[in-house]
């Protein structure tokens, strides 16, 4: 036998022992015990610290890194209709409320002012002449009324003629067969007594018609007031819409001029010189940077615990840890995402799947640290609810 041969005999020795022992662990029997312990405090301190964990730090808060930063975005849409002469902003552009933002074409509209005002001083005119036409009706039915006992006293004056002509005429009646009256003064004294019944009856049907006049002309009287009696000027009702057409016609050229409702940065600005715009014309969007908040969309399973009030705390990816915000819960959404999507999830199927839901709550940020730090709607935020804190 050779040299490399009695090596490799020897060398299969050991192995062909262990093999007899029945034992083909690495570990010798003597270390495995200690091992299975260590390995099992190991386990179990590991459970101790994520209870402990779970206990002291995990339960007393929640978090999420699906955060979104949002706000009340302004649209600035024209109220009246023109061609844009003058765009005075540009996107990217701070601004404040107030501020010239664009300004239309105004001709027509000052041509509007013009004719509203023409129109309320004709209706003030037009109050004036109707006073005036009062009054003249006030006189003329006065002088209808005076002109009443007028003719009473005609009346009474035919009257007393008609009684004198009949004791006339009923005395030479009584003498009519003696020959003391002759027929021909009989005669004159019928004819006399007809006349002044005839007096009578005209007197009666003349202080009828004055007093037919009387009562017409305070008819007319009434008439020429009814539009302008216990009226001042700028209450009747004519000056009223004279002066109604004037203020719409000042608010269409007030328009004109159109103005940053907010304060914030301008963007999509969409509008240029020369362009015609209506009052759907959507011209740009105002950023109010100042008073914006995040969106946070918690899991479902993590807003059990989650209350209005609540404080929070954020970070930005556009500062990084550095700069920490500190804000509170202010509500919730009413709905999922997945519920307000254009195609709503449909679960009454037989594939259904459970998927966990995200809500997003809404978390209010401190004005001061925004105006230090801004940030600007879209932005990545991680948000984090202390649920020990109190409303």
């Amino acid at each position: 036998m050779s040299e490399n041969e009695q090596d490799r005999a020897g060398d299969e020795q050991p192995n062909a022992a262990g093999a007899g022992d029945g034992s083909g662990s690495v570990v010798d029997k003597g270390k495995r015990r200690p091992l299975i312990i260590g390995l099992f405090v190991a386990v179990v301190v590991i459970g101790l610290l994520y209870l402990l964990y779970d206990v002291f730090i995990g339960s007393r808060s929640v978090s999420t890194d699906n955060a979104y930063v949002a706000g009340e975005n302004a649209q600035v849409t024209p109220l009246t209709t023109g061609q844009v002469v003058d765009v005075a902003v540009v996107d990217t552009q701070p601004v404040r409320r107030g501020q010239l933002l664009l300004r239309l074409e105004d001709t027509d509209q000052r041509i509007a002012v013009e004719q509203a005002e023409a129109m309320l001083s004709l209706a003030q005119r037009r109050y004036s002449q109707a006073r005036a036409q009062g009054s003249a009706s006030g006189a003329s039915a006065a002088a209808k009324e005076a002109a009443i006992p007028e003719a009473q006293a005609r009346l009474a004056s035919a009257r007393a003629d008609l009684d004198r002509a009949r004791l006339e005429y009923e005395r030479r009646a009584s003498l009519d067969g003696s020959g003391a009256v002759s027929g021909e003064e009989l005669s004159r004294a019928r004819t006399a007594l007809q006349g002044a019944q005839a007096a009578v009856r005209q007197a009666d049907a003349g202080l009828a018609q004055a007093r037919a006049d009387a009562v017409s002309a305070r008819r007319d009287e009434t008439a020429a007031n009814a539009l302008v009696a216990g009226l001042p000027v700028d209450e009747a009702p004519e000056v009223r819409a004279a002066r109604s057409r004037l203020a719409q016609a000042k608010l269409d050229l007030a328009r004109t001029v159109i103005r940053a409702p907010i304060d914030g940065v301008v963007a999509q600005r969409s509008v240029q010189v020369g362009q015609r715009v209506t009052n759907t014309t959507v011209t740009m969007t105002i950023v109010p940077v100042s008073s914006l908040y995040v969106d946070a969309n918690f899991k479902e399973n993590q807003l059990g615990k989650v209350r209005p009030g609540q404080r929070a705390t954020v970070t930005s990816d556009f500062y990084g840890d550095d700069v920490v915000y500190h804000g509170k819960v202010i509500g919730f959404a009413g709905g999922t995402g997945a519920a307000f999507s254009l195609i709503p999830a449909q679960n009454a199927t037989g594939n259904w799947i459970k998927v966990v839901q995200r809500l997003p709550v809404r978390i209010a940020l401190d004005p001061k640290e925004l105006r230090e730090h801004p940030l600007r709607v879209g932005l990545s935020m991680e948000a984090k609810i202390d649920l020990t804190s109190q409303r």
